[in-house]
């Protein structure tokens, strides 16, 4: 049994979206991040980090998006989400997992400058692919989760960045995507600045 505690346009949409793209049974527990739910004693005993998201596999908690991105697609390989094609192709998956996790995502704390900065980074690691690895996969849920809150909390010109706006488009169709941000928006959203 898996069951998921998020929160709405956090970081625990890009696993959100990684349930529904391999398709397995889960339960959704709602933690309001605006309510402070996170520093309660019952969520304090799943995670003591006090943050989402943490899912938990029979019972057993896992947490940080990157590892339970990689549990995901390591346990339902039939989905496709780690790419395919021998060491190299693995490690340039981890790569960018560990840029989004500990490049972008730390930026937007750090101000709008630092953001757009490293979005730039990013627009150049994607030189005009159309997935971060050569076809879709994990990185691609992570990146796109961190530019969907980046477009739309500073509206940037889209043009500054094409490959990444390219990429959120394309990420924009999915069927998993569509579901997730429909389930989301109508709880709605409430996060920090």
């Amino acid at each position: 049994m898996l069951t998921l505690y998020f929160s709405p346009g956090s970081s625990s949409m890009a696993v959100h979206i990684a349930l529904h793209e391999i398709g397995a049974d889960f339960e959704r527990r709602l933690v309001s991040l605006a309510k402070g739910e996170q520093h309660k004693p019952e969520y304090l005993d799943v995670n003591p980090e006090a943050k989402v998201p943490t899912l938990l596999i029979d019972g057993r908690p896992l947490t940080e998006v990157a590892a339970i991105l990689y549990f995901l697609a390591k346990r339902f390989p039939d989905a496709g989400l780690w790419p395919f094609g021998g060491l190299e192709a693995e490690a340039q998956a981890i790569s960018w997992m560990s840029f989004i996790a500990s490049t972008i995502h730390p930026a937007r704390r750090i101000g709008p400058e630092r953001w757009r900065e490293v979005f730039g980074i990013a627009e150049r690691r994607l030189a005009g692919r159309e997935w971060t690895v050569g076809r879709y996969s994990i990185a691609d849920i992570h990146l796109f989760r961190l530019y969907w809150r980046f477009v739309n909390s500073l509206k940037p010109n889209l043009g500054d960045f094409p490959g990444l706006s390219a990429h959120y488009e394309r990420m924009m169709a999915r069927p998993a995507v569509r579901q997730t941000l429909e389930i989301e928006s109508a709880i709605g959203y409430a996060l920090p600045q």
